[in-house]
Parts: C-alpha cells; sequence; structure tokens
C-alpha cells in the first residue's frame, strides 16, 4: 500500500496532532464536565485546515478495509520491526511536535505528562496514570514510514456496515468493503453483541499500542488505550448492536479518559525533569524496560 501512494497521500495533513485540534472542534465539552469552550480553540471548519481534514478522512476511509487492517496486523504485530526502551520511544515521540497548533507549543512529552498529572492530581489510581502518559505511544507506527491515516483518525469497526455517525461517512462510498456483500450490512460478520474484543477495528496507534501493553496492564487501562479514539461509539453509541454488557462497563472508563487526554492542554509546561523520577518508578512498576515493536 505505502508504494503506491504519493507524498501527499502519506501526510495529508500538516501534523498528525490536526487530527486532535479537529476533535476539539467536533467535541468542545466532554460528557460531564466543562472544558474550553468551542471558541476558545481555532474554529478548524473556519479555517483551511479543513480541506487536510477532510482529505485525510477520504483517504482514512477509503483505505481502512478488512484486508488492509489484515495486512498491518501481519505486518507489525509480529513485533519485529524494532526493540526500544521505553525511554527511548518517548524521545521519538517528541519530535512529533506541531508547531502550528494555536492552543498548545508543547512537545508530546510535555501533553502526555498534563494528560497524567490531571489524571493524578484526581486521584486515581497509578495504572490510571501510567495509561495517560503512555496512551500516545502507539504514534512510534510514523518511524516505519506508515501514512498518517493509518496512525491517527477516529478508529471504527471494519467488517460491517460504516455508520453515519462516523465523520464524514461519505468517503467510505470509496471504500471496496461498502460494496462487499460480506461486510455492508449492520453485523456484516460479527454476531449480535459478539464482544468488542471479537471485532477487528480499523488500524492505527491505538490498536498497536494495545497490543504492544495488552499482558502489562489491569484491563479498565487497555479498553482506555484500544478504544480511546472509537468516538462514533463513546460519543454516538453507534455500535452497541456489537457490544456485550461488559464492554459497555469497561467503557465507563473510556468515558473517565478522554476528557483528561483532549482537555487537559494548558499554556504552562509541566516540569518534566521534576516528574521523570516519579514516572520512571511508575513506568518500571508496570512495563519491562525494553518494548519491541
Amino acid at each position: 500500500m505505502r508504494q503506491e501512494l504519493t507524498d501527499k497521500e502519506n501526510a495529508p495533513l500538516d501534523n498528525i496532532e490536526d487530527w486532535e485540534a479537529d476533535l476539539k472542534v467536533r467535541y468542545p465539552k466532554p460528557k460531564s464536565e466543562e472544558a474550553k469552550s468551542k471558541t476558545d480553540y481555532r474554529n478548524y471548519h473556519d479555517s483551511e485546515r479543513v480541506a487536510t481534514v477532510k482529505e485525510f478522512y477520504r483517504l482514512n476511509h477509503q483505505y481502512q478495509t478488512v484486508d488492509f487492517v489484515s495486512q498491518k496486523q501481519d505486518e507489525f504485530l509480529k513485533f519485529d520491526k524494532k526493540e526500544m526502551p521505553f525511554w527511548d520511544a518517548i524521545d521519538y515521540l517528541n519530535t512529533l511536535v506541531d508547531d502550528s497548533d494555536p492552543d498548545t507549543s508543547l512537545d508530546q512529552l510535555q501533553h502526555l505528562l498534563q494528560t497524567s498529572e490531571a489524571i493524578r492530581a484526581d486521584g486515581h489510581p497509578d495504572w490510571f496514570v501510567l495509561t495517560g502518559f503512555i496512551h500516545d505511544l502507539g504514534k512510534v507506527l510514523c518511524l516505519f514510514d506508515e501514512p498518517q491515516w493509518a496512525v491517527v483518525g477516529d478508529t471504527f469497526p471494519v467488517g460491517c456496515k460504516h455508520s453515519d455517525k462516523i465523520v464524514y461517512p461519505e468517503y467510505f462510498d470509496a471504500n471496496p468493503d461498502s460494496k462487499d456483500e460480506r461486510y455492508n450490512t449492520k453485523y456484516g460478520i460479527y454476531e449480535k453483541n459478539t464482544g468488542l474484543d471479537n471485532v477487528q477495528m480499523s488500524w492505527g496507534h491505538d490498536e498497536y499500542l494495545y497490543q504492544i501493553v495488552k499482558d502489562f496492564l489491569p484491563e479498565p487501562a487497555l479498553y482506555m488505550i484500544r478504544y480511546h479514539s472509537f468516538y462514533s461509539q463513546h460519543r454516538e453509541n453507534a455500535y452497541d448492536h456489537l457490544m456485550s454488557d461488559h464492554d459497555r462497563e469497561m467503557f465507563k472508563w473510556v468515558d473517565k479518559f478522554n476528557p483528561y487526554d483532549l482537555y487537559s492542554k494548558v499554556p504552562v509546561p509541566p516540569d518534566a525533569k521534576a516528574l521523570k523520577p516519579y514516572y520512571e518508578d511508575l513506568v518500571a512498576k508496570y512495563l519491562p524496560a525494553t518494548l519491541k515493536f
């Protein structure tokens, strides 16, 4: 797939963080908490950014198919690309800075610390704090020249009908699965209320990180990581017919997590140097020193 794409198709966004900026426009408030008002963020839908975001989703919706997801699982879930100490992976994320983001000039480490420190300040368990700290680590997919639309973006099930609650649903018309009788019905290849563990999600940093850490963290943390970009469900309830009762219970944790991710950015940067010893101990408590990517 990568060889067939032009440079613009690989990277339609100026920076992958433009996707999260667009989320704040679509979802200006968390479900149950006050957040920065919509007018406090740049309105990307009134700017030239809307064209790049729309192009991003056009490509995402066209290419994220059952076959594509299976191909990426085969390619990346062998974890034979690279072996890296945890803190080297964090250092890499710091190269993914959006200099044009009007809401923050912070690097990825500082964004992660703002998320995790907000969680810690509210007295949540340490594994919840760690989840906030590592939730974007799957963006190391950029190391392997993955197209942006296979790293970030709203996630959704493949193998069944695409919901009209997904952002820019009209772009699924170009997705071959939408014309495939195996995949274009309400349930597609799945059974009613099969449970999300039996559902293939579109490929990106959420699923990738989940697969990396699934043996190390508590189940609520894994739900937060795996489904924090599944906005058509935890904002719109679009795929309730595939979810089990257990999924619904676990999604209470996803709902708790997302406001910290989207709305914890503040102009004062955290003191990364002062905080690092705490996070070194926290990471060592739950994760191996070296991770396979």
